[in-house]
């Protein structure tokens, strides 16, 4: 579904990201894992066409997309919630959540949209004219993983959606990403809950120093000595 090859990126002189390949299939839960300063929200930020690339080539669903302007990336159905969630918060939940689905076909099923992403997220319904700067974390979290859902995703990319949130609500978090594959939405998932992530994925990429190093199985890499020491403090 998702084709990365040999991909470099730079920030300024910086070489962030170092001949990264990859492949993730449909219907996959793939989780990328690393240190801080790794090189993986860099990577989500390339996929979705906000960071330039100096080389390499991505392919999606068939179509060659490293030359495509950001919009257009989305409107393949290639969808990132981006770490901090990024949400307009004076703005209702409601209004968040339309703004997800401006144009073409998701603007279309909006209505249609909304009620699953409601299903999905009954504390949305309740708060949906609530602004959304007044949500708790947990809550903004689901509004912007239901914004993304807004645009109809092939492919959902997210970035740290764990980040900063209570155990109870980091649970409840992944929980719900298993929930959104099941329905056929291919899952990339960036985050340092390492164990939680690779627990739900069917692959894995461990990524250091902006490079791609281990490659395998969710289980598998939980179980790689190297990753125990590395990440896991076992």
């Amino acid at each position: 579904m998702l084709t990365l090859d040999t991909l470099n990126a730079y920030y300024g002189k910086a070489h962030v990201l170092k001949h990264v390949s990859f492949e993730i299939s449909e219907g996959q839960i793939g989780s990328i894992v690393g240190a801080n300063g790794a090189g993986k929200s860099t990577l989500l930020n390339v996929i979705s066409r906000i960071i330039p690339l100096k080389s390499g080539s991505m392919g999606f669903l068939g179509q060659e997309i490293h030359h495509y302007p950001p919009h257009r990336v989305v409107e393949l159905g290639l969808i990132q919630v981006p770490e901090g969630r990024r949400l307009f918060p004076s703005l209702t939940v409601l209004e968040n959540m339309e703004l997800g689905a401006y144009q073409g076909e998701p603007k279309e099923k909006r209505d249609e949209t909304m009620k699953d992403v409601f299903a999905l997220f009954p504390i949305l319904e309740e708060r949906q004219y609530q602004v959304a700067g007044t949500l708790s974390g947990g809550e903004q979290q689901m509004l912007a993983i239901g914004r993304g859902l807004m645009s109809l995703p092939k492919l959902l990319m997210l970035d740290e959606p764990s980040l900063g949130l209570a155990p109870l609500v980091v649970k409840s978090i992944f929980d719900i990403i298993r929930k959104i594959n099941t329905t056929g939405v291919t899952i990339l998932l960036v985050e340092q809950n390492v164990r939680k992530a690779l627990d739900i994925s069917d692959i894995g990429f461990v990524m250091e120093n902006g490079a791609i190093t281990i490659t395998g199985k969710g289980a598998d890499i939980i179980n790689n000595e190297y990753t125990k020491k590395a990440f896991l403090g076992m």
